[in-house]
């Protein structure tokens, strides 16, 4: 089998974000940025396809600066064996345009699944996979908790409320990995020492016109101070009374 796995650099989700002084950016100073953890789930799930199948090539895809190629780098250790890097020339790509690079960059290429993320946990949009699939003109599931691949069909497991949801669809297809779908392998020594000679295939990154525009980013608001309204049973008339008149929560 022959797939695709798009990943993307993201903050460490451990990290104390701030906003930089354009005040439409993350500071990256004092961050740690890690390839993002549901990009993660959909590179293991790519490897195990391939492992399955018994042949074929797993390649990692990263839209981004020069510092993406680390990124990439991570889930060559992992055990793709590709990579290839959009690079991008100017910031402020919104969905659709991050999209539309990844659709111009494989709509020559053989495939027969295209794997991402969920989401990312930076912008937690979620829109990237449906519309890279529909301009590449592949069936798409979303929200994967498992994946079954046999005889030119993909059998997709997603979680709906209250039950599951279970979709068949032709190859080749899209599908983005929710956490659940399996259990991300380490990178191995031997992993990390044989990515850095894996080929990676840098790309001018080709996408439209941005259709929305960032104005600001801010922190959100301090929590206010907590009160304590007493101690023991005599408290619960007082705490009652706020829950319902303050808080409006009963």
């Amino acid at each position: 089998m022959n797939i695709v796995a798009c990943v993307k650099r993201v903050p460490d989700s451990s990290a104390r974000i701030k906003v930089a002084s354009d005040g439409k950016s993350v500071d990256p100073a004092g961050i740690e940025f890690i390839l993002n953890p549901y990009d993660e789930y959909a590179v293991e799930e790519a490897l195990r396809l391939k492992e399955k199948a018994g042949s074929g090539e797993v390649t990692v895809l990263a839209l981004g600066g020069p510092e993406s190629a680390e990124t990439i780098r991570k889930a060559l250790a992992m055990g793709a064996d590709r990579g290839i890097h959009l690079k991008e020339t100017a910031p402020g790509r919104d969905f659709i345009a991050t999209a539309q690079a990844i659709a111009a960059a494989l709509k020559d290429v053989k495939l027969d699944a295209l794997l991402f993320g969920n989401k990312a946990i930076d912008d937690d949009g979620s829109q990237v996979a449906a519309m890279t699939a529909t301009l590449l003109g592949l069936p798409y599931v979303g929200v994967v908790t498992k994946l079954e691949v046999a005889d030119g069909k993909a059998t997709a497991h997603r979680p709906i409320e209250g039950g599951a949801e279970i979709v068949e669809v032709p190859l080749p297809a899209a599908f983005s990995a929710q956490k659940g779908l399996n259990e991300p392998r380490f990178a191995s020594l031997k992993g990390i020492m044989a990515a850095k000679k894996k080929p990676v295939e840098e790309k001018p990154a080709v996408a439209g016109e941005p259709r929305l525009e960032l104005i600001k980013l801010e922190p959100p608001p301090p929590r206010a101070a907590g009160k304590i309204v007493g101690t023991g049973k005599e408290a619960v008339p007082a705490l009652v009374k706020l829950l319902r008149e303050e808080a409006k929560v009963v």
